[in-house]
Formats: structure tokens, C-alpha cells, sequence
């Protein structure tokens, strides 16, 4: 919202929300997330055509345009618990709309959800008392946390769905031509409603796939001798399969590629695709492998047992240039680690300790109550060096820039020997770690000591 007021100064722009804490972070100078380049919009924009409200009744009663952007997390219990997207709070907007407004207006779908979700809010406003037509649309974003300014400003291409009927068809012009005011008419792309709602689940679907197909082969080079990096620049060099996305990792995490694949799990198995069903869960299978495997490997290498060791982990969010902690592999390592009784020491420049916290207990169970001494078991630290004195091992987990110009011959002194490293995302000069005296373990690359032949 705050690039379509910056970009379309004629517009007048408002975010509304129940909770007045968060209304109050962003009409402050500490925005209550963290984004590169996001400062700057809502500085420039804030107070002129911006505003952050909590009268949500008056600002959907004036509003010619109105975008449902609510949480629509995977269900945690009932029918499809587990895989099912819960759309209760897209419900909720529409009865919202529906009770508050006085004229016709244009509703847009921002938040991800389940195919066909819009018939359902298309009902609820249809249900209001006083005649007024609403055109609901499909307008999902393709934009990935780090880069969502940049995403915002030059996309690749803008999606909008809606009803092929007459009405339809003029919101839909509505709504392009506010994305017109920047966005080159050939990017936008438009479609019926269904279409546009089940692209953003293929879309993170096929992203995922890609990490999760890199990640299998990853595996299979530790064990062969093959480099994973090598790999990915011979496959992506062919343009028909190209280059992103091919990095492997310790795996990948953020609050949308797991909830969007089991969402689309879940339909196709609602609809009795099962074969679909499993093609799609296998990638979540993998990813959760690929996790695994990392811890597994660092207490293996580290003579099978890190019982009362202290290890470092640099990097929680679950990838650079940003706070998000949403689904993040590092969560998964450190409860790994954990329960082998290792003493961690998290080092993030951006995440927060409430929030590591506070999503370790809301994915993994893992709470004060139900694990004593966690408080002690788990330190964030100030810096990357505190995090590394006296550890057993460092594991970089988030590939942060400032991570690969550190003193790592500071760091190997300061370290219990031997000092290993563990690379969950191949940002390291290994050789120079090897030189230093590290016992260097990679993603996806062999251990010169199992091989004479590489």
C-alpha cells in the first residue's frame, strides 16, 4: 500500500487495523517490520496521501477500493488441520464491509488463499441489507521479503482476477489502471477470479519445488563427491530451467511457501486428486529432510554428542534482510540441538528474542513449560564474536552479507578445538577455513577428508 501511494500521489491511501499498537508503529519512526527501503517510502508519503487508522467503519465507508490484506494461516485444528488454510479472518472483513458501507465499492483479495475463497466473500457482501453491488477481485502479490520495495516498484508482472461478466470486467479496468500509473500495460496481467487466486499458490508451489529438488541433490553429492554449486551452474545454464532458485540450503522457511503448499495439498485432495496431492506434500517432505539432515550432521561430525557444548548459530530469520522468523530452518536446527542437550548461542542482526521465542512456541511446542531451563538452554547474543567464544562449533544458517567478512581467524582463536563450521548456506570461503584449522562441513559439498580424488 504505501508504494501504490507513493506511486499514485493522486490516490489517497489508508491502512486500517484493529490493533491500535500496530497502528500507532507505523505512524512512528520504528515500523513495526523490517524491509529494506520501506522507511523511505513511508516517510515520504505518511501524512500526505498515506494515513495508518484505527476507524476502520469510516475509512471502508470512503473508500472507492478496499483490500482484504488479513493472515490467513494454516488450521491448527478441525477438518483439514494441519494443511487447510483457515480464511476465517477474510470472512470477518467481508461481514465487516458488508454492515458498514453505504455505497458500492470494488473488494480486493490481497491475502493468499484457497482457490474459490472469493465466492465466499462475493456471498457475505451480497448478503447486505441495502442493495449495494460489490466486485470482488483477485490481486495477489508476488513480492519476496528483502526485496519487496524493489518488487513493488518494478514487478514482473501484475496479476488481476475477476468476474468475466460486465460489472466484472469494469472493476477489473478500475484496478488496472491504478497499477497503469507505473506498471507497463503489457505486465498486467488479467484473469477470471479462479485463476488468479490458485496462481499465487503455484507460484510459491513451484519456487519451493525448486529449492526442495536442489536440496535432494545436495545429498546426493555429500555422498558422491560432487559439488552442489557446480551442479546448480551447469542445470541452471540451460535457459529452458535457469538459474534461480538453485541454491541449496539448509532448507527453506517464511510464512509463505510451507502454508501455501499444504494449502494446495489440501485441495487437491478435496477434490480427489491424491497423486497431485502427494507430488506436492513430497515437497514439504524433503524440506523437513533437508533440516533434519543438517542437525543430524553437525552432532555426527562432532563426535555424536554435543551434550553441554556450546554452539553457535548465526542467522534465525529464515532468510537475510529480514526480521520474519515465520517457519525459519534455524528454528528446527536449534530444537534439534536442544534436545541433544547443547548450550546455543544465536547470533541475528535483525531478529528479535521475543520473536524467536514466541514462534518456537507457536510451530515447534517448544515453551517454558513444557522445556525447563530454556531460557538458559537458548542466549541470543550481541554480536557474531560473543556468539563464537568458546563454542564447539559455528553454524551459519542465514545467509547475511556481514556474515562472510568477519575475522573468522579472531573467531577460531577464540573457539574450543577442534573448531568446526557448518555451512547450511554455502556463503563461506571454505578452503581459507580449512587453512585457518576449521573442520569445515558445506551443504551439498564433499569432505575432502572422505575423498582422495576430487
Amino acid at each position: 500500500m504505501a508504494v501504490i501511494a507513493k506511486k499514485c500521489p493522486n490516490i489517497r491511501v489508508t491502512v486500517v487495523d484493529i490493533s491500535q499498537k500496530q497502528i500507532d508503529a507505523w505512524n512512528s519512526n520504528d515500523l513495526p517490520i523490517y524491509e529494506p527501503g520501506l522507511p523511505e517510502v513511508v516517510d515520504e508519503c505518511r501524512g500526505k496521501n498515506l494515513f495508518f487508522s484505527t476507524d476502520i467503519a469510516k475509512e471502508i465507508d470512503e473508500a472507492d477500493i478496499i483490500f482484504i490484506s488479513v493472515n490467513t494461516p494454516t488450521k491448527t485444528q478441525g477438518i483439514g488441520a494441519g494443511r487447510a488454510a483457515n480464511v476465517k479472518n477474510c470472512e470477518l472483513c467481508a461481514r465487516k464491509i458488508a454492515e458498514v458501507a453505504t455505497s458500492n465499492k470494488i473488494v480486493v483479495e490481497k491475502s493468499t488463499v484457497p482457490v474459490r475463497t472469493a465466492d465466499a466473500v462475493r456471498r457475505v457482501l451480497k448478503c447486505n441489507d441495502k442493495g449495494l453491488d460489490f466486485q470482488v477481485l483477485s490481486n495477489p502479490e508476488f513480492l519476496a521479503e528483502g526485496t519487496a520495495i524493489d518488487d513493488l516498484m518494478e514487478p514482473s508482472r501484475v496479476l488481476i482476477g475477476g468476474q468475466q461478466t460486465p460489472g466484472g470486467l469494469k472493476a477489473i479496468e478500475t484496478l488496472v489502471s491504478v497499477y497503469a500509473q507505473w506498471v507497463p500495460r503489457e505486465q498486467i496481467i488479467t484473469t477470471n477470479l479462479w485463476s488468479s487466486e490458485l496462481s499465487k499458490l503455484v507460484a510459491n508451489a513451484f519456487l519451493a519445488q525448486r529449492v526442495s529438488s536442489i536440496n535432494s541433490i545436495s545429498a546426493l553429492c555429500e555422498a558422491t563427491g560432487a559439488n552442489v554449486k557446480e551442479i546448480s551452474r551447469a542445470v541452471g545454464s540451460d535457459v529452458r530451467i535457469g538459474s534461480r532458485f538453485l541454491s541449496s540450503s539448509v532448507g527453506f522457511g517464511g510464512s509463505c511457501f510451507q502454508k501455501d503448499i499444504l494449502n494446495l495439498v489440501y485441495l487437491c485432495e478435496t477434490y480427489g486428486l491424491h497423486e497431485c496431492a502427494e507430488y506436492w506434500n513430497q515437497v514439504i517432505k524433503l524440506n523437513d529432510y533437508q533440516k533434519k539432515r543438517f542437525s543430524e550432521k553437525m552432532v555426527s561430525k562432532m563426535f555424536n554428542t554435543v551434550t553441554g557444548k556450546k554452539l553457535a548459530i548465526l542467522g534465525f530469520a529464515f532468510k537475510k534482510d529480514t526480521g520474519d522468523v515465520r517457519e525459519t530452518p534455524s528454528m528446527f536446527v536449534v530444537r534439534d540441538l536442544m534436545a541433544e542437550g547443547a548450550k546455543i548461542h544465536v547470533y541475528d542482526p535483525q531478529v528479535k528474542r521475543e520473536d524467536m521465542f514466541s514462534e518456537m512456541a507457536y510451530t515447534c511446542n517448544v515453551t517454558k513449560e513444557n522445556t525447563p531451563g530454556l531460557e538458559d538452554l537458548v542466549t541470543t547474543s550481541p554480536d557474531a564474536y560473543s556468539a563464537c567464544e568458546g563454542s564447539h562449533a559455528l553454524a551459519v544458517l542465514t545467509e547475511w552479507d556481514e556474515f562472510k567478512s568477519y575475522d573468522f581467524q579472531r573467531i577460531y582463536e577464540s573457539m574450543a578445538k577442534p573448531a568446526f563450521v557448518f555451512d547450511g548456506r554455502n556463503i563461506l570461503d571454505h578452503e581459507k577455513l580449512r587453512e585457518i584449522g576449521f573442520e569445515v562441513y558445506a551443504i551439498g559439498k564433499p569432505d575432502p577428508d572422505d575423498f582422495d580424488d576430487l
